[in-house]
């Protein structure tokens, strides 16, 4: 396997020749683990490597520290010392979400992917307000935005196609298809989109047949697939792990645990890009400062009342609005901590060079 293969281009290897002379190599890392990494490096050996504590320490947060789908510098190994993570190399695209909880960082999905494919189905799975908030990510990722309204075997044709088209009509760049994992009609969709040296992550509920999908494009049982509840349309978590796959046609493949929370990290652009109708209605408000919610003569308002802008989609519209400046102010509170911390240390740091210089001028050492 060549790096070109691995998803090599010419902006890295500009990026690599800062590093000539070093005897580093570049690598991709495929698997995160809690003590390690996995990566493939030219010739699609596999190796496992340990973080250097300089890249550790120079990282502001643990989204700027590698994650899978990262090229990274490595200085090999031998029996008696590990592979080590010397460098990371620019990210062209970086997928995150908020991480869970209330915590003010993002969760990085995976870097350098050129397309998001978001498997859903028209049954218990779909949810068009939680699709919003993907096309968001994905806006705010730099990759291009793939959805398969999958399970058409099981559900009437034209509930899948009528969701379908909701989606298309969310977001002018996304390519939306109606598959089925089962007959294979997914496999044939995604293979138009799959080439040599092209990185696509699958990312989706759990049970909605992401799975199945990795499957059939890997050529055997790469994972397992759970049952489906009848009832519930959900299935168990059938990918427990974050990983890189390489296919046997080409391209890279990252597939992902089923996402329980789909929760924002963004700024207020990508909010008013993916929102622009809505946006656009903003202008015609009465106060240039409206909260859209109870002031008078709110033009996003009466578009609701007057049933030319969805009810669903203005509060949706409310509700991200409302965790992005949440969001930015734990972030900015974040930095301040950071700041007082880093400005504490600092005064400690001079204050014992002060004390040891003054040991040494009382003991007259030069």
């Amino acid at each position: 396997m060549t790096l070109k293969e691995l998803g090599w281009n010419d902006d890295l290897e500009k990026a690599h020749a800062a590093f000539a002379g070093k005897g580093w190599i570049p690598a991709r890392l495929i698997r995160e683990t809690v003590i390690n990494y996995g990566a493939f490096i030219k010739g699609g050996d596999e190796i496992d490597v340990v973080l250097c504590g300089r890249v550790w320490h120079e990282a502001a947060c643990d989204a700027d520290l590698p994650a899978v789908g990262d090229w990274v510098m490595i200085e090999l190994g031998d029996e008696n010392h590990p592979s080590v993570i010397r460098a990371m190399l620019p990210r062209r695209t970086c997928f995150s979400r908020k991480m869970p909880g209330n915590s003010s960082q993002a969760q990085v999905i995976g870097a350098n992917i050129d397309i998001v494919t978001v498997v859903t189905d028209a049954g218990a799975d779909f949810n068009i307000r939680r699709m919003e908030r993907y096309f968001m990510l994905i806006g705010r990722s730099g990759a291009k935005a793939l959805v398969l309204v999958n399970k058409s075997d099981l559900l009437p044709i034209e509930q899948s196609q009528a969701a379908a088209a909701e989606i298309a009509a969310l977001w002018d760049g996304a390519s939306v298809h109606v598959t089925s994992a089962v007959s294979g009609q997914g496999l044939k969709v995604l293979k138009k989109y799959i080439k040599k040296g092209t990185t696509m992550c699958i990312v989706g509920s759990s049970g909605v047949g992401k799975s199945t999908l990795v499957n059939q494009l890997y050529g055997d049982d790469w994972q397992w697939t759970g049952e489906v509840n009848e009832i519930t349309g959900k299935g168990r978590h059938t990918t427990t792990s974050r990983e890189l796959v390489p296919l046997r046609n080409g391209g890279m493949l990252i597939d992902n645990p089923g996402m329980r929370e789909i929760q924002m990290w963004t700024d207020e652009s990508t909010l008013r890009d993916s929102f622009a109708d809505v946006t656009a209605l903003a202008a015609d408000c009465k106060f240039s400062d409206c909260s859209h919610r109870k002031d008078a003569k709110c033009a996003i308002r009466a578009a609701v009342e007057a049933g030319t802008l969805d009810a669903g989609r203005y509060e949706n519209f409310l509700n991200l609005e409302n965790e992005i400046a949440a969001l930015k102010k734990r972030s900015e509170k974040r930095q301040m901590a950071v700041e007082r911390w880093a400005k504490r240390n600092s005064v400690k740091a001079r204050n014992l060079a002060d004390r040891i210089q003054l040991e040494k001028d009382d003991r007259g050492d030069v």
